[in-house]
């Protein structure tokens, strides 16, 4: 099957006391990819981040109604995950879906939503995604990679480098779990993609440290625990060069270092 995991996101800026609309981030966007139709795409979960408390939704015809579908409250800065483990949200291939948000902010503030999107079998992409039990069993070490990716103020996709960039240390020609991952930073969030991805951004919130990084430490284990389905995705070193890092941050353009949680796996499919 073509399995894939996938972040979609949307900006806008000075969004007031909407709802406004949030349209898709340069290279992300809103219409679920042309999964095959009888093939499960899920909605796994759903974050924001604003610079003041209001409220974010998702919505179009094809899910509960089309007035707010999914809504959940906004916390100032606060980018934490905001549905619950074991939502399954059924998505359905190339329908559009509408991102709005809420927040009396000042002029110039970008506000950002994005969502995690799981494919069962996207035509055309071949992510290589295990089940968290799977990474379990094959584990050998653990290594984290260390990163600061320098976000600019202008919104969107920035920082972006290699995973080798910072250090080179990954075994030669070796398979490693991306477990989850720690930010020092509050922001849109932190992706990762390759051709171990099939060139699609996986990743997650970027939150601040201390009361918030057990949310992420063990991000796509626990995702893949929760839905008892492959989600953590599995990159080979010889890849490294290729194997890009970016963020989502706004106008602040407030660096965010970054440490992945990677374990090195033994020999498997």
């Amino acid at each position: 099957m073509g399995l894939a995991l996938e972040v979609i996101a949307g900006q806008s800026t000075n969004i007031g006391a909407g709802p406004t609309n949030l349209p898709a981030v340069a290279q992300s966007t809103l219409t679920i990819r042309n999964a095959r139709l009888d093939s499960r795409v899920l909605l796994l979960q759903l974050w924001a981040d604003f610079q003041v408390a209001g409220f974010a939704q998702v919505r179009s015809p094809k899910l509960h109604d089309n007035v707010r579908g999914i809504r959940v409250g906004v916390s100032a800065d606060q980018a934490v995950p905001k549905l619950p483990d074991h939502f399954k949200q059924m998505l359905v291939p190339q329908d559009v879906l509408i991102f709005e948000g809420s927040a009396v902010d000042a002029a110039g503030d970008i506000e950002t939503l994005c969502a995690l999107v799981w494919y069962e079998d996207l035509a055309g992409t071949a992510a290589r995604l295990l089940n968290a039990q799977e990474v379990y069993d094959r584990t050998v070490s653990t290594v984290t990679v260390s990163q600061t990716l320098a976000t600019g103020a202008l919104g969107g996709f920035s920082g972006e480098e290699a995973l080798n960039a910072e250090s080179d240390l990954l075994k030669a020609n070796t398979d490693y779990a991306l477990l989850g991952y720690v930010t020092d930073a509050n922001g849109g969030g932190v992706f990762w993609r390759g051709v171990d991805t099939g060139n699609l951004r996986v990743g997650g919130p970027s939150l601040i440290p201390g009361v918030d990084e057990y949310v992420t430490r063990n991000w796509f284990t626990l995702l893949s625990e929760a839905y008892a389905l492959p989600m953590v995705p599995v990159f080979n070193s010889a890849n490294k060069g290729g194997i890009l890092v970016d963020a989502l941050q706004d106008e602040n353009g407030v660096d965010i270092l970054v440490q992945a949680i990677f374990a090195e796996l033994a020999p498997g499919r």
